[in-house]
């Protein structure tokens, strides 16, 4: 019986129901499809975080000459004779005596060592008229120094009294450590990422015998002594007039066994370059409103709906956000909407070009702002209402990444248009993400903090340090000072200590440990 026949025999239940169950099958097969479309999006996403380049960069060729490896083959070019302008190559310019062929430069915080190599005998008809330098890079393996403090013992003769002068005061009393130790051991954790257990091992190569635990307990007793100073920043980045504000994970604490609990640093970057890594054990908004209390001021930040519901609920604070997490949504969405895609980035990337134009020329505020709204206004203008009008007339799933794009950048025009209004503020949180990097990568290596605590003490290191690196202060040399200074520093001028005000008042005579000195006077 051929199929025609059989359904012929069909009555009309039988024909509904099969009707019904073929659409069930295609609603399912539909289902599965879009489901496993978005599975291969999320495996596509999570190669490129694995194995792949993690750049946002773009090179875009503008005279449409850059061709993709690949896209040209020798054979297929045709043979042509190319006329090269003639050039003269100009000499390199040595900046000091310091430099030769193979371009070894150094500065004079360098120490350097001299090797006289010795000369053929002289006779009579030979004599020394000047002399060659070459230098070479050599290294010793760590090199720790021990300090031996010799005093004096002296007896009166009239009474048989003994006296002895006291030993040069430390940081902490009686600690065998010297102040460098202290700085070195936290710049080599929280600037180089050098965990304390393989400070440890470099210890007991180099012939020190020291207990883990002492290293740990040295690195929280100078936590606790540059807090106050810790604090002083925070409250000067909290009271300015923008702030930019993040959140990033970390391990902190044992949650059970094998375990551990996920706590976050939240950073935020003051208007006078300083920047602070509170911790928290949770990623509720409630810290927040802890943290900034009632700021009033620009807040700029990405699209965590936490900090939008902080700026509804404090008068005073104008919420900003970051054109750069938008521009991230639209690049989710480039396999599946190529051409749509490509507009929206060539839109926003025109945005940037300007907003790197009116940088490069740093205007006062008054001419930023007119420029902002001569050159950037319309791009925002123009973007807002092609998104507008695109997901009017275009055909596009809900579940499509670039609606969700769309959608996204549409629901936050306000916050980011808040950048034409307010000249101070910047166009995205990319200069407080790069200084989350030194957290990304310090978790990389020392993996996680034993208890809360240690995370609150690493917040305390990285936010001094890393402002130190924006103050462009060399963090040696101010850790170094303020650790002996914070003992007979006035508690009520602590914020003096901040890195932004230590620059000013104790940059040009700092403090300096004893190493120090017998390096400086032991110099050629």
């Amino acid at each position: 019986m051929t199929f025609d026949e059989q359904a012929a025999t069909l009555d009309r239940k039988e024909i509904v129901g099969l009707l019904a169950s073929h659409q069930q099958l295609t609603n399912s097969v539909n289902s599965l499809t879009t489901r496993n479309e978005e599975l291969m999006r999320q495996l596509d996403w999570l190669k490129r975080q694995m194995f792949g380049s993690k750049s946002e960069r773009r090179f875009v060729d503008s005279d449409g000459r850059q061709l993709s490896l690949g896209e040209w083959k020798q054979e297929d070019a045709p043979a042509s004779e190319t006329t090269v302008a003639e050039h003269h190559r100009r000499s390199r310019k040595q900046p000091d005596d310091k430099a030769e062929e193979d371009d070894l430069r150094f500065d004079d915080s360098v120490p350097v060592e001299e090797i006289r190599l010795p000369h053929p005998m002289l006779d009579e008809d030979h004599e020394i008229i000047s002399e060659k330098t070459t230098y070479r890079l050599a290294q010793r393996p760590a090199s720790y120094v021990l300090l031996k403090y010799i005093r004096p013992v002296i007896k009166r003769k009239k009474d048989g009294k003994i006296a002895c002068s006291p030993a040069p005061s430390a940081v902490f009393g009686k600690s065998l450590a010297d102040v460098s130790l202290l700085a070195c051991m936290a710049i080599d954790k929280f600037r180089f990422h050098l965990p304390l257990y393989r400070q440890h091992q470099r210890m007991a190569a180099a012939g020190i015998r020291l207990a883990r635990s002492t290293l740990i307990g040295l690195m929280h007793r100078t936590a606790d002594l540059l807090q106050p100073i810790y604090e002083a920043q925070l409250y000067s980045v909290v009271n300015g007039s923008v702030v930019a504000m993040d959140e990033t994970p970390i391990k902190a604490g044992r949650k059970h066994r094998g375990k551990m609990k996920t706590g976050y640093f939240w950073p935020i970057y003051g208007d006078c370059d300083e920047v602070v890594f509170p911790f928290s054990g949770s990623r509720s908004g409630e810290f927040i409103r802890e943290t900034l209390g009632e700021y009033c001021g620009v807040l700029l930040t990405d699209g965590y709906p936490a900090y939008e519901k902080y700026a509804a609920q404090v008068n005073g604070v104008v919420h900003a956000q970051c054109w750069s997490h938008t521009r991230r949504h639209f690049l989710k969405a480039e396999d599946i909407e190529p051409e749509l895609t490509t507009k929206a980035l060539e839109q926003i990337r025109g945005l940037y070009e300007e907003e790197g134009k009116i940088n490069a020329r740093q205007l006062d505020e008054t001419k930023r702002l007119e420029q902002r709204a001569k050159h950037c206004k319309p791009i925002v203008d123009e973007f807002f209402e092609w998104v507008k009008t695109t997901l009017e007339q275009r055909v596009l799933l809900p579940s499509s990444p670039f609606t969700g794009a769309a959608e996204y950048a549409l629901a936050r025009e306000g916050s980011l248009r808040v950048f034409l209004e307010y000249p101070d503020v910047p166009i995205d949180t990319n200069h407080l993400e790069r200084e989350i990097r030194p957290i990304a990568l310090g978790r990389k290596n020392w993996m996680f903090c034993w208890t809360e605590v240690g995370a609150q003490c690493v917040g305390i290191f990285q936010s001094l340090i890393a402002t130190c690196r924006l103050q462009e202060i060399d963090p040696y040399t101010y850790l170094v000072d303020v650790l002996q200074r914070v003992e007979d520093h006035p508690a009520s001028d602590v914020a003096a200590l901040t890195p932004r005000l230590w620059k000013e008042r104790f940059q040009d005579d700092p403090r300096r440990s004893d190493i120090d000195r017998v390096v400086n006077n032991a110099a050629p």
